[in-house]
């Protein structure tokens, strides 16, 4: 993986090339970022660039024949460890007996969350961890020579993982052999060791903006520009979410949003019928999605409303209808109300509520919520 293919996180490449040319890279660094922010795409690509030798200033050639085995995760000196379970009982889980299935789910998606993973190997309702023996074995290999004569790299894919037993590496980490990096890449450090934290260069990952992800899911043909768009907001800078949400939405979502809409500022209750008994016939996802979209669009009309000189990264319709939204009588409060019960609503559908109910509430809401009715008890 090259840092081209790394979907946003302009500013981390950037701080890593800086420490790379200007001699300063640390022997240990810790990748931070939230799931779906590309932590792990971006410590692949960085340990190509490492192995890399016809490298640019940027990025990893991905021709050289290091490119091509770091590519396909089979570089000799890069060693990977991540969470795994027992593979039967009485065994230790190691990551080297799992290697092949992770370098197959790497490929099918590098954004997969770690959630993702362990249902790959079936973990069902086992929790994964990095064990005690699978520490002592970093420090055995690191501690061997380079097999291609260059650079050794060690990946740890959720030190969160390692618990009390990352205190065995301590000493590896402050004096790692000679030429060897280690790359820490989690979604939080509530989790890690001080001891660890204290030994290691720390880069945050920022969400990835919208910008970024519909481009990402247009150029990979994920699905098209205008989906994309509408995606890319919903995904509150995760790229994994923005994969997930693209799954499960088929159609294009703001007609139905602005004819949702209509319908409340027309106080027409058939129309809010039709619109409870269409999407019930929607699968949970796709309900939610919508409701997702809805809330994505409410927060841009504040936005609009409250400080109008920030522009809308949104597609010209769906820009229009937040600009002509914001320019209603809608107050803040009813704004917030409408977040609100857009969000219980989804929390209701995703705990299997019934879904033609919860929606035609909703519905009647969010009419109570416009013309600044007070909602009769119970509803």
């Amino acid at each position: 993986m090259q840092f081209k293919d790394v979907v946003g996180q302009h500013a981390a490449k950037e701080g890593l090339m800086k420490m790379w040319h200007n001699n300063v890279f640390p022997h240990a660094l810790l990748l931070v970022g939230a799931e779906g922010v590309g932590g792990l795409p971006l410590a692949l690509a960085l340990s190509q660039f490492i192995f890399c030798t016809e490298k640019s200033g940027t990025d990893s050639c991905g021709k050289c024949v290091n490119c091509s085995k770091a590519s396909r995760l089979e570089h000799a000196d890069l060693h990977m460890t991540f969470p795994t379970i027992p593979p039967k009982a009485g065994v230790k889980g190691m990551s080297k007996q799992y290697i092949q299935q992770f370098r197959e789910f790497i490929k099918a998606n590098p954004y997969n969350s770690t959630y993702d993973w362990l249902q790959f190997i079936n973990a069902e309702n086992k929790q994964g961890n990095i064990t005690a023996d699978e520490c002592r074995e970093i420090i055995d290999t690191l501690n061997l020579k380079s097999y291609e004569g260059g650079r050794k790299i060690q990946l740890i894919w959720r030190p969160e993982y390692l618990g009390k037993e990352g205190n065995i590496l301590l000493k590896l980490i402050e004096e790692p052999p000679k030429d060897t990096v280690m790359i820490f890449i989690a979604e939080n450090t509530d989790d890690i060791l001080p001891t660890i934290l204290s030994r290691t260069q720390t880069v945050r990952l920022a969400p990835i903006p919208p910008a970024d992800i519909a481009q990402a899911l247009t150029y990979y043909s994920v699905t098209d520009p205008t989906r994309a768009a509408q995606v890319s907001h919903m995904a509150m800078g995760s790229y994994t979410e923005a994969l997930r949400i693209a799954a499960n939405t088929e159609n294009d979502l703001f007609p139905a949003v602005k004819d949702l809409f209509n319908s409340l500022f027309t106080n027409n209750g058939l129309l809010l019928v039709k619109f409870a008994d269409d999407w019930s016939k929607m699968g949970r996802e796709p309900q939610k999605n919508f409701l997702h979209y809805i809330i994505q669009l409410i927060e841009q009309t504040i936005r609009a409303r409250y400080v109008p000189e920030a522009p809308l990264s949104l597609p010209d319709a769906e820009a229009q209808f937040v600009r002509k939204l914001a320019g209603t009588k809608t107050s803040f409060e009813a704004f917030n109300d409408l977040v609100k019960t857009l969000t219980d609503t989804m929390y209701y559908i995703e705990r299997n509520a019934h879904s033609k109910s919860q929606l035609m509430a909703l519905a009647i809401r969010m009419q109570y919520i416009i013309s600044g009715r007070t909602l009769p008890e119970g509803v």
